[in-house]
């Protein structure tokens, strides 16, 4: 259990970043305007879901490298990006840029797996090529190689008066193989991501072997244990990095009326929680509400939560933005103090600080 010998040592938040699709800027601009609230109030991090087809923000490499320009420390990541929509390649490229731009702070959060509702846009997304297109952990692990700086071709040299070509991604941004993440739900995947050197993000979904009580903080206890297992003898470059994400919403600056629209919010989710759902008996963590003791409280007794020194806590959907600078508020400078946190400060971030240089 957490506590003043083994205090959190990074937290981060993520955010959906909806917006009206009658005015799609608004939501993307308070969305940055977040992210840079972030780091004036010294959190660790700031990552953003990835959603296709919806109202949320569909290209985060875009909004990161937007927010890259208006913040100078605060980590930056995608939590997560499902690679069945992305060619590796043209991916690895986006993602090499803006961490050269970001000067070293992207951190890729990755998940494989067919697209959400995939009959309903494949001839669209992989016109010629739908039935064949390959969705496991390979299409993750070529992404990777090639983010690594591993070759792509033989062919490389100058051709005519000025082309130059090389044989591997260009830009190539050293250390950013490091930072990949992946998204993992389930023991397989997290044992995957142990062995193939990323680290782990742990969220509020898990799916549960089928020997397994129906018990979420125990589940996602043994797949971060699991993944660490795995990670032991296959990390080449230190130890694996955890984090774990939940819904978490303070109340101790909020006003009646938002208490009473976040209590309202938590009401409606919370029968969810309650029982595995779907064919593979998906569970959801319960949203964390009350004061920041309380949720203290709640974290220190949940087993998920005794296995991380990092966390990234989940905006709640569909708020609004005064909403979010006052949750954000009240974590940076009440919860993750009383969890042991210390926000960066002065532009300073003590981690990066205190890591080698690539």
């Amino acid at each position: 259990m957490p506590d003043a010998t083994r205090p959190l040592r990074r937290l981060g938040f993520l955010t959906i970043g909806l917006f009206d699709p009658a005015n799609p800027a608004a939501g993307h601009q308070s969305t940055l305007q977040i992210m840079e609230l972030g780091e004036r109030l010294g959190f660790d991090s700031a990552w953003l879901r990835h959603r296709h087809l919806q109202f949320g923000i569909s290209s985060p490499i875009a909004m990161m490298a937007a927010a890259s320009q208006r913040t100078s420390r605060i980590e930056l990541g995608t939590a997560v990006t499902p690679l069945g929509w992305e060619n590796p390649l043209r991916l690895a490229e986006d993602l090499a840029t803006v961490d050269l731009l970001a000067g070293g702070r992207i951190n890729p959060g990755l998940s494989v797996g067919e697209p959400m509702h995939y009959d309903t846009v494949k001839h669209e997304l992989y016109p010629d090529s739908a039935e064949l297109e390959d969705f496991s952990y390979a299409r993750v692990d070529r992404l990777a190689r090639l983010i690594a700086g591993e070759t792509v071709r033989e062919f490389s040299g100058r051709q005519g008066v000025v082309e130059e070509f090389s044989n591997r991604v260009e830009p190539h941004s050293p250390g950013l193989r490091a930072r990949l993440w992946y998204g993992a739900a389930s023991r397989k995947s997290a044992v995957w991501a142990g062995a193939n050197n990323f680290n782990l993000l742990s969220s509020s979904v898990v799916f549960p072997e089928k020997d397994q009580e129906p018990d979420f903080a125990q589940i996602q206890q043994s797949q971060i244990r699991a993944f660490r297992e795995a990670a032991a003898t296959a990390q080449a470059r230190g130890p694996a990095r955890v984090s774990q994400g939940l819904v978490v919403i303070p109340t101790d600056s909020a006003s009646p009326s938002q208490r009473e629209k976040y209590q309202r919010y938590v009401d409606e989710r919370t029968p969810r929680t309650r029982a595995p759902q779907g064919p593979k008996g998906m569970l959801f963590a319960p949203d964390l509400i009350g004061t920041c003791e309380e949720i203290a409280e709640q974290l220190y007794a949940h087993a998920g939560f005794q296995e991380v020194d990092e966390a990234v806590f989940a905006l709640p959907f569909s708020f609004d933005h005064e909403d979010y600078v006052q949750i954000l508020t009240d974590i940076a400078g009440k919860l993750g103090p009383v969890l042991g946190w210390t926000p960066a400060e002065n532009g300073h971030d003590r981690q990066r600080a205190a890591r080698p240089t690539p």
